[in-house]
């Protein structure tokens, strides 16, 4: 008989283990772009898989753009997509009205960005929300979601939740974009942005953000809970943000 109180260990599927492997070792640089990944052989021996759960698990890092196989060659990894993306950055609306602060990076990088904007709605948040906005179990909110590109790929999947009484009236309860975002408005009302407090966390999608993200693969995605407070510390803005966790990592500076 099993303890109650014994802790379970949760048992991976060998093809589970060994795409894992295989992708960490790409993600890592252990194994360069245009470098061979281990071997079926080796595959074996470390795992003691069979052929098929082997193929099975390198399908999986093909499907995530990670990898492919060449006739006589093996499996070789791509220059993999991950990106560093660095908050701190674009925390603030742009003071000129202009363009997102991440497009502003991303195209310093090289890359493009763009958003797309799927609802813009009143509704009652999350608890996780009503908490940080202060609401009770019926009050409202403004959501304003959209999902993020790069390089014509999405890349991010962004619910953003305002207070009702500092959205009505404004251009942030239109169903379009906001030059320099609500961010702007909200600072030109005013409420300029002092501080934020990010918490962020691995979790499996929800199927809206599997979807938004176009997820390939049975994957975590990287979520962070962002509350911005304003003057006397009063919340203003509280984003949730889900990043395909393979594909992105974050960098703060301390």
């Amino acid at each position: 008989m099993t303890d109650e109180h014994e802790e379970e260990t949760i048992v991976w599927s060998t093809q589970d283990q060994i795409a894992s492997y295989l992708r960490d070792k790409i993600l890592s640089g252990d194994v360069p772009p245009g470098g061979k990944l281990p071997s079926s052989r080796d595959l074996t021996e470390i795992f003691g898989a069979a052929s098929q759960t082997i193929r099975n698990a390198v399908i999986t890092i093909e499907k995530e753009g990670l990898a492919y196989s060449r006739q006589g060659l093996g499996v070789i990894a791509r220059e993999h997509p991950q990106r560093t993306m660095e908050p701190a950055k674009y925390k603030n609306p742009p003071t000129d009205g202009g363009k997102y602060q991440w497009i502003a990076e991303a195209e310093k990088k090289g890359s493009t960005g763009k958003s797309e904007l799927l609802k813009v709605e009143e509704a009652v948040p999350p608890v996780a929300v009503r908490a940080a906005l202060d609401l009770d179990e019926e009050g409202t909110a403004l959501l304003r979601q959209q999902v993020l590109f790069l390089d014509g790929k999405p890349c991010e999947l962004v619910d953003v939740w305002i207070p009702i009484d500092l959205a009505r009236g404004t251009a942030m309860m239109q169903h379009r974009k906001i030059r320099g975002g609500a961010g702007r408005v909200l600072r030109e009302a005013g409420f300029p942005p002092i501080r934020c407090v990010d918490k962020v966390s691995a979790r499996w999608p929800t199927p809206e953000q599997a979807k938004a993200l176009k997820l390939p693969t049975k994957l975590p995605v990287l979520r962070t809970f962002r509350v911005t407070y304003s003057n006397d510390d009063r919340p203003i803005q509280v984003e949730v943000m889900a990043k395909a966790g393979h594909l992105y990592e974050l960098q703060y500076e301390f």
